[in-house]
């Protein structure tokens, strides 16, 4: 039941103007909304019957709209009503007849009800100018929270270094919504992250950080309502604050302010199993959309301070994202709201790190994206946010966004350059003998000369965006037809190759080069210098049968298939995580110099033939060149342990062909290393291998071999 009210003739004391959102002090709440054009702003509190009273906010200081309520206790519900112009033209969308989210809601009453209302205007009018006068509540409510009420029990981050770092990039849902031993009613949810089923195969993998996909609350964008779908991804973010209660077993069971603890809970258990916990934000837009969209929060609370919106016409938004609208962070308060947010989830939720999406929007300016920006010079002097893991998606969607490489120091990159030189290159593309080399040794081409190491390097070969590593080698074309969008959505370039089949098939040839290639991209990735981010579900097989774009896909094709695990696929992953974290020559924190090691005579890295000799410039610029072998020496990391030692390692030997015949690799004599020892082969998971300098190896086409030789 939802019914109007009049105006509380309860007095409301002035309260501050800090901290803004809804603060509990044991006594009484305080509420603070930020509003620089406003003529008005009423609190409303809501009781479990929908009944509405509403308080209005007299005192203002420096825009913010203020006011306390002795005796209001944490689980109370309330939103705000925005006095003010509505005069789109112009850029100003206030109406009172719409009940507003607060933006720094920390837990949030339910999802979006659009059949309760969520327009400013009047949705078949004169598009978006006939103001909407009927009462509008579809938006989720703020719950008041008892700050000082979680106990963490001493939790402590694991605090791992970038350059040890495995990335592993999953959905809160996807990841446990079939799991067998999680129990059913925790399945999708951060309780059912937080189970022992699921740690142990997160910690016997071997990864050390888990990248999740979106879980601030998000919006279901009403067209694929229409269609029976969902924001699957959750990239079109509500609150920056608030946990999304989709994921929430405690909200399932009704209590959605359950959804903050659950999150802790989940957090806590993940560094008790020692790993750290990333998440993916969306700070560079909104669920609201352009000027057609909902309004929800931000949009009714104050548009020209959250939006960028045309000069000329601020009717309409700036779209450097292509969902319509895009944050205002050159105003200060964007950028404070940005900034409380990520400090929250940093001291409050104990989260380790952000992967920001779209990350050059957050750097333009006016309309170039500027690395000095605001944003950026904030994050860099924060001495909390500076202080956990950073990486960017380095572009959008706008002119000049593709910013790979040209991110500030302390910044780690999705090198979207590395994933695509290494598909070409498994696809048997050639001419990329110098890219390759490169992106082995952790892009120094692209990192090396502003400060940075290797590891800002973030190597992926696949991400939720676009194929998994099964369907990048079975399918030649996207196959998007379930997103009802007639297969015109999602990337037409994949740099896919099906092997000589599309989909599936029951040629053993076709099944076991498919098997080799899956395994040569995991090797590559997880044995190259860099950061690797390995998509979750790659490890097991997983397939979403060629939809590259399974952003509204919340059903089998996203979801992990635990009752079809490529045993051998997981054993071998497991395998190559094992030896990249056994060996430090695998994980540099400094650029290979190629100079000779502390007068050996013997350089820190020797690129190869496969007759052995050196590679020449002639090789590294030969269009045929599809193999090479790489040879780390064990006293060349430049680099020293825990108690002030020189770092060493065995010396290795990376071995690598894209070509379709087979070549004889001869091993080099290089630091008196007179037998090498087998540790990895693409082509045969159970190969063991002995053999001494000068002997040749079989190097099987298309595959990868890994060898060491001890130090003398």
């Amino acid at each position: 039941m939802t019914t109007a009210a009049e105006p509380s003739t309860v007095l409301i004391r002035p309260g501050t103007p800090a901290p803004l959102g809804a603060t509990w002090d044991g006594q009484g709440t305080n509420f603070a909304l930020y509003s620089e054009n406003a003529s008005g702003v009423e609190l409303c509190l809501f009781d479990a019957q929908g009944q509405e009273t509403r308080y209005p906010l007299k005192e203002q200081t420096a825009f913010v709209w203020h006011g306390y309520l002795p005796d209001v206790k944490p689980g109370q519900r309330y939103g705000y009503r925005v006095h003010g112009e509505y005069a789109p033209d112009q850029g100003l969308r206030f109406n009172p007849n719409v009940v507003l989210l607060d933006p720094y809601a920390k837990a949030l009453s339910g999802t979006e009800q659009f059949d309760e209302g969520v327009f400013a205007y009047v949705p078949g009018g004169d598009e978006d100018r006939e103001m909407q006068t009927e009462d509008q509540r579809g938006a989720p409510l703020g719950i008041v929270l008892d700050p000082a009420a979680y106990d963490w029990q001493g939790d402590r981050k694991p605090n791992i270094p970038f350059h040890q770092s495995v990335i592993y990039e999953a959905h809160v849902k996807g990841l446990t919504m079939t799991h067998p031993d999680v129990p059913e009613e925790l399945r999708g949810t951060y309780a059912g992250m937080a189970t022992e089923p699921v740690l142990n195969y997160l910690r016997d993998l071997g990864i050390t950080s888990i990248e999740l996909l979106p879980v601030h609350q998000h919006m279901d964008d009403p067209f694929l309502l229409d269609k029976g779908l969902t924001n699957y991804w959750g990239y079109s973010t509500l609150s920056f604050f608030a946990p999304d209660v989709r994921y929430s077993a405690a909200a399932r069971g009704g209590n959605p302010a359950g959804a903050v603890d659950e999150f802790r809970d989940m957090v806590r258990a993940l560094h008790g199993a020692g790993i750290e916990v990333i998440l993916d934000v969306v700070y560079n837009h909104t669920s609201e959309g352009n000027h057609l969209g909902p309004t929800l929060s931000f949009k009714g609370i104050d548009n020209p301070t959250y939006y960028r919106l045309v000069a000329d016409n601020p009717r309409f938004y700036f779209d450097y994202t292509g969902t319509g609208n895009s944050l205002n962070v050159r105003h200060p308060q964007t950028l404070q709201l940005i900034m409380d947010s990520l400090r929250y989830w940093v001291t409050e939720m104990h989260v380790d790190g952000f992967r920001f999406d779209l990350a050059s929007t957050l750097a333009r300016g006016l309309h170039e994206v500027d690395q000095l920006s605001g944003f950026f010079t904030i994050i860099h002097q924060d001495p909390i946010i500076s202080s956990v893991k950073l990486i960017a998606e380095p572009w959008d969607v706008g002119e000049g966004g593709y910013q790979v490489g040209n991110f500030p120091v302390n910044w780690a990159e999705w090198n979207g350059i590395y994933r695509d030189d290494m598909r070409a290159f498994w696809k048997g593309e050639g001419g990329l003998a110098s890219e390759i080399g490169y992106r082995l040794t952790g892009s120094s081409d692209l990192y090396q000369n502003d400060g940075r190491k290797p590891y800002a390097s973030i190597n992926f070969v696949t991400a939720h965006d676009g194929f998994s590593l099964r369907d990048l080698v079975s399918y030649n074309d996207k196959h998007n037809e379930a997103n009802g969008e007639d297969n015109k959505d999602g990337a037409n370039d994949n740099q896919s190759w099906n092997c000589g089949a599309e989909g599936p098939t029951d040629d053993p040839e076709i099944g076991a080069l498919r098997a080799r290639q899956q395994r040569n991209f995991l090797a590559t990735l997880l044995l190259g210098q860099g950061t690797p981010m390995l998509l979750g579900g790659d490890e097991i097989g997983r397939t979403q049968g060629g939809n590259n774009n399974a952003y509204c896909q919340d059903d089998e094709i996203s979801w992990y298939d635990w009752a079809s695990v490529d045993e051998g696929l997981l054993a071998f992953t497991k395998k190559a995580i094992a030896l990249r974290k056994a060996h430090p020559a695998l994980h540099r924190r400094k650029f290979f110099s190629g100079r000779t090691i502390r007068g050996e005579g013997v350089r820190d890295i020797v690129w190869l033939r496969f007759d052995g000799a050196e590679m020449s410039d002639e090789d590294w610029n030969n269009p045929q060149t599809q193999s090479m072998g790489i040879f780390l020496d064990g006293n060349g990391l430049d680099d020293i342990d825990a108690e002030g030692h020189p770092l060493t390692d065995d010396h290795l030997l990376l071995l690598l062909s894209a070509s379709h015949v087979d070549l004889p690799f001869k091993l080099p004599d290089l630091a008196d290393c007179g037998e090498w020892e087998l540790l990895l082969d693409t082509s045969d998971d159970g190969a063991q291998e002995t053999a001494k300098a000068g002997d040749e190896t079989a190097l099987i086409a298309r595959s990868l071999k890994l060898y060491r030789c001890p130090r003398g």
